[in-house]
Parts: structure tokens; sequence; C-alpha cells
């Protein structure tokens, strides 16, 4: 299968991330969806990264629904997300905040890249922001709550685990006025364990 997209977008590294973990075999074409539309918009009309074409030229959209479709393929005993119940909730619970968080800091990044300086609506900018830190910070209590272990709770890695320590590198790279890991060390801990795994550091921005 192939994954369309730079690894700079937290959507794409997510679902790269989790290719890895999950022991799929994938290939990567790093298309700039500004530069190059063409190059996604035969396989979505979205016109929009991440997008996975199977080995069979299906094409999947979405980071959601592409990491969904992806743990069936992998089955039971390697998704990342459970199948069904309250360990299933939880891991989704925590993933919408990672996700959350990640879609505000694009927001806020956004403003700056795509509005001259004199069009850019500063309170827009500090209302994502607030966002940003909201999310951040309940997944810093999770991660204290958590200690050595993953953030649902669960026996192994979990999307959980794997959006958050997303959410918070590209919260990072793109909003470094926030300071997001000093202000939240326990969460930054976690996601330094997470990054130094070759699932992770492969895929770097």
């Amino acid at each position: 299968m192939k994954l369309i997209g730079g690894f700079g977008s937290p959507f794409v590294r997510r679902v790269a991330a989790s290719l890895n973990l999950l022991g799929l075999d994938w290939e990567h074409e790093a298309v700039a969806v500004f530069d190059n539309p063409d190059a996604v918009r035969k396989h979505n009309p979205l016109v929009r990264v991440p997008t996975v074409v199977l080995d069979d030229g299906e094409p999947l959209v979405e980071s959601h629904a592409i990491l969904d479709a992806l743990d069936e393929i992998a089955g039971d005993t390697k998704r990342l997300t459970p199948a069904s119940g309250a360990a299933r909730r939880k891991v989704m619970q925590l993933t919408a905040v990672a996700t959350g968080s990640m879609d505000k800091a694009v927001w806020a990044y956004y403003e700056y890249r795509f509005h001259p300086a004199e069009k850019v609506h500063e309170p827009w900018v500090e209302h994502n922001e607030a966002q940003v830190l909201g999310g951040l910070g309940y997944l810093d209590g999770i991660a204290k709550a958590a200690g050595k272990g993953w953030l649902a709770g669960t026996d192994r890695i979990s999307q959980a685990d794997v959006s958050a320590t997303v959410a918070l590198g590209f919260a990072n790279r793109a909003r470094p006025n926030l300071g997001a890991s000093e202000k939240f060390p326990n969460l930054a801990a976690f996601a330094a364990r997470c990054e130094a795994m070759d699932e992770f550091s492969s895929v770097k921005p």
C-alpha cells in the first residue's frame, strides 16, 4: 500500500507511525498537496492528506477512517484501537483529544501561513492555542497517572499513545511559542519514550 502526504502533517505522521506499529508493508509518496493537488485528487476528491491507496487501488481517506481500516487489515492481535467495549471507548476518547489538539494547532498555524500580517486575527489564534493547551494539558494528567504504562491503561501501545505523541511533537514545531513540552513535562517524557522507538523516529518530519 502507499501513504500519500508529508510527515510534517500530524495526521499523515500518525498514520505512518501506525503502519509501522501494525507491521504493514507500505511505501511513501511525500506529496505537498498545495503544490501538486492533482496527485492527490485522483485518489481523494477532498484533495487532502493523508490518503492511503491499497494494493488493489482502493483509496482510503481521512486519518480516523484510514486507521480503522488498517486495524482491520492487521487483525485483532495487532490493532491499535480495541475492537469493542470500555477499552475501545477509552482509547478513542484519548485519541480524540489528541487529534483535536493537532487540529487546533493547525488552525493557529494556518492563520499566519495563509493570511497577510494585516489580516491575521489574533483572537482567533489565541482561541485555538488555548484549545491546544487544554487538550495537551489533559493528556499530561493522563500521562502522569499512567506512569511508565500506556495512556489508556492497555497492555501494549494504542492509538491514544500514537496520537498523543504526534500531537505534542506537532505543537512544538508549529506553535513553539506555547512551550508545550515545558508546560506538560509528563506528556513530554511519555512522548520522548515513544519518539525513541524506530516506528516513530523513522517517520520524523
